[in-house]
């Protein structure tokens, strides 16, 4: 075989078709969805000003390897109606190295999905591209009304949301082992139409109102011939600014930023949006087409912290679930103010410091012996706990990026952008061994992946200074 048909016909990594992708679907949905172009110009603002001006920021995204993902750093929402459309989407994003990580039980919160983020999980190829995907299944046997349900069941089994050809590269992929640039060129451009906005509804007028009537959220996912991406969010380093600066570009964000407060040592996630977009749709029917609209896709924006541990987690729950109990913020935001200073009061129970957040194991970070510490142990043979090689500044450490979602903000996003409070108290329970059937894989636990790279990360280090096996310490 000639070098140059090897050449031709070698396989592209999952990371250059996920870069593909990333890159068509925000040229597609920044041309259905204008204010998207001109949220991405305001992040891009903010970005470069923070960096400017904020050079200890600047070096700590360089040293973690962040700062060359920023620009690229994308995630976008979807909603399924069946477990046959799970099955494969899973399999779709695998061809981009994106795998299962989370479930999600947005019912608990009035949303009757539940939901999981494909993403990539290797370190490496998050630093090239995050690119996730926060992926939600209906629940049909929330539908109360049991003859909807059954027509709602018959609707999504009719439809067909991925292209022939699109399935018959993911099964190339793998029976092969990869897709050739030209294969992968292909496979975005079909694998695109699933997620692309189509105004032709599948259903009548009357149907969809009474889809619409049981949940706004059942009408978007069952009432058209694919799942269309109903945001996709740029991530910023000062939400806080680009909230501020969004009315000036004619955007009008949500009421409240969801998840934490500001703080100086970011955690978790932040996110906000701007109001879904009302579009025009013409519902099927034997008599003239019927024209009316759809409200279901909007603008969002992120801000990344590093990712708790279990502890920091139960304690950020905690928290929260105390705020969001007592002080409650309407759609018009009369008391977003009020929930935003409580806010800011209760998590001050939560240490703003890298150190303190380490040290009392609330979250996870990425260790990395310095220039110092390797020279120190060439000289000599080192010794001492990781505290001290820390004093010593042998020893340095920074924050692991929180990849994943939180479930009240997905809730709090959906539920803003349906252009409603409405709430609805669904008496059911999480239902992980339903979806993970319907998935066709078992979920990703995203503590043990963050574990798992501050483990491998504290390892390396201690051997690069000579001290393998030695482990950190934890105050109560």
């Amino acid at each position: 075989m000639s070098r140059s048909f090897q050449m031709l016909h070698a396989f592209v990594s999952t990371d250059r078709i996920r870069s593909l992708f990333t890159e068509a679907m925000s040229q597609m949905y920044r041309a259905e969805v204008p204010q998207y172009g001109t949220l991405i110009e305001l992040v891009a603002d903010v970005n470069a000003g923070c960096l400017e001006n904020d050079p200890e920021l600047r070096a700590r995204l360089t040293g973690a390897g962040e700062l060359e993902r920023i620009d690229v750093e994308r995630h976008g929402a979807i909603r399924l109606g069946t477990a046959e459309e799970l099955f494969t989407i899973r399999r779709l994003f695998a061809v981009m190295g994106m795998q299962s990580v989370g479930y999600y039980d947005l019912s608990v919160a009035g949303v009757p999905v539940h939901s999981t983020c494909f993403r990539p999980i290797d370190e490496a190829a998050l630093n090239i591209n995050p690119f996730r995907v926060f992926t939600s299944l209906l629940r049909l046997e929330l539908i109360e009304d049991e003859g909807l349900r059954g027509e709602a069941e018959a609707i999504l089994a009719k439809r067909r949301i991925y292209t022939p050809r699109a399935v018959a590269l993911i099964e190339r992929h793998e029976q092969n082992g990869g897709l050739t640039e030209a294969e992968a060129t292909e496979f975005v451009a079909e694998a695109l139409e699933t997620f692309r906005w189509h105004g032709e509804a599948t259903v009548s007028a009357e149907t969809y109102k009474r889809l619409h009537d049981a949940h706004r959220l059942i009408a978007d996912v069952v009432s058209f011939k694919g799942p269309h991406i109903n945001h996709l969010t740029p991530r910023t380093l000062d939400i806080d600014a680009v909230q501020a600066r969004m009315p000036e570009r004619g955007i009008t964000p949500k009421a409240v930023i969801e998840g934490p407060p500001r703080r100086h040592c970011d955690i978790l996630l932040r996110q906000t949006s701007f109001k879904a977009l009302e579009e025009t749709i013409i519902f099927a029917g034997d008599a003239a087409a019927v024209q009316g609209t759809h409200t279901a896709r909007f603008g969002e924006i992120e801000q990344r912290g590093v990712a708790l541990t279990a502890k920091g987690r139960a304690l950020y729950d905690r928290l929260l679930a105390s705020v969001r109990g007592e002080v409650q913020v309407g759609a018009g935001g009369a008391k977003a103010g009020a929930y935003d200073q409580e806010l800011a009061e209760r998590f001050k129970a939560l240490p703003d410091s890298w150190d303190e957040l380490r040290r009392q194991g609330l979250a996870f970070f990425r260790y990395y012996a310095t220039p110092a510490g390797i020279a120190a142990a060439v000289g000599a043979s080192l010794s001492g706990d990781p505290e001290s090689l820390i004093a010593k500044g042998y020893l340095a450490f920074s924050p692991i990026v929180y990849e994943d979602f939180l479930p009240v903000s997905a809730a709090g996003i959906f539920q803003s952008n349906l252009g409603t409070d409405q709430q609805q108290n669904y008496a059911t329970h999480s239902n992980r061994d339903a979806f993970e059937a319907a998935l066709g894989a078992t979920v990703q636990d995203e503590l043990a992946l963050y574990a798992e790279r501050q483990a491998a990360s504290l390892d390396a280090a201690m051997e690069a200074l000579g001290l393998a096996g030695l482990q950190l310490k934890t105050v109560a």
